[in-house]
Formats: structure tokens, sequence, C-alpha cells
């Protein structure tokens, strides 16, 4: 892809930072890394591409790789040996989270109630078979439609 092409310029930034990333996780050796990334700005000065587009892609993997690195010293998750999902109960979830910490499990709550378990109820009763009835009441009348109209068709139940 071109500078002068009519992506956005997000767009252009990845294909450098693919080509970069690629570069930085495919080659092992310091040397063939540096002629692997000569290598990409050539081709990228030749598709147009300002020193400063690379620079700052480089820039950007840089800070990520720190960010990754610190998270992994943080270890935010800890050391869990799998995690429940159960639902809230008033008084009584707090102190199960506790119990289940304590032996290296995660707990996360969710609600009993929700808005859709008000309004869904998909267990409702229909009046009489309305709905099959009307679909029997309108299947008779495009049927007899059809004779009307001399055409052999009809539509079955």
């Amino acid at each position: 892809m071109t500078i002068a092409s009519h992506h956005p310029l997000n767009h252009k930034l990845a294909v450098i930072r693919a080509l970069l990333e690629r570069c930085y996780s495919v080659v092992t050796e310091e040397d063939d890394r540096k002629k692997e990334e000569e290598h990409v700005a050539k081709a990228l000065s030749k598709c147009g591409y300002p020193p400063w587009t690379i620079d700052r892609v480089k820039q950007d993997i840089m800070e990520k790789s720190l960010k990754d690195e610190t998270k992994k010293a943080k270890n935010t998750r800890g050391n869990h040996k799998g995690m429940v999902v159960v639902p809230y109960v008033k008084e009584l979830s707090k102190a199960f989270a506790r119990i289940l910490k304590s032996h290296g499990i995660a707990i996360a709550n969710r609600p009993h109630r929700t808005l859709r378990s008000f309004v869904v109820h998909p267990k409702d009763k229909v009046k009489d078979g309305s709905a099959a009835a009307w679909r029997r009441s309108t299947l008779h009348q495009m049927n007899q439609v059809n004779s009307r109209n001399g055409s052999s068709m009809t539509i079955a139940s």
C-alpha cells in the first residue's frame, strides 16, 4: 500500500506495524533483526512512506512491549485455579467469595433477576391456540382465493 493511497493513516501505520512486529517476533539474531528493519524501511520508502511513520510505529511497539512487561510483573489476575460465576445473594455472596478466594478460586457474581427475566416469559400460555387458529383460517382463505382464480395450487397447513 503506497502512502498516496486513499486509505486512512491508521491503516497505513498498521501496514508498517505488521511488518515490524513480524521482524521483531520472527527474527532471533540481533544483527539479522537490524538488517530486516533496514530492509523494511527501504521497501516502505520506495512506497513513499516518510521516515517519521516508521519511527512512530517503532516507538508505539516499544511502549506497548513495556506496558506488557509491567502487566506481567504485576500479574493482576493472580494465581487462580479457576473461576466460578454464581448468582448474587444478599449477605451470602461476600462470605462465599472469601471462602473460595482462600482456596484460590475467583468468583464473579451475576444478578439473579435481570430485566430480561422480568420481561421475557417463554412459557406464557397462548389463548385457545389463537395463533394456530389464525394460521388455519388464513390458509383456508388463501386456498379459496386460489380455487376461485382457477389455480390448481393449494397451500398445505
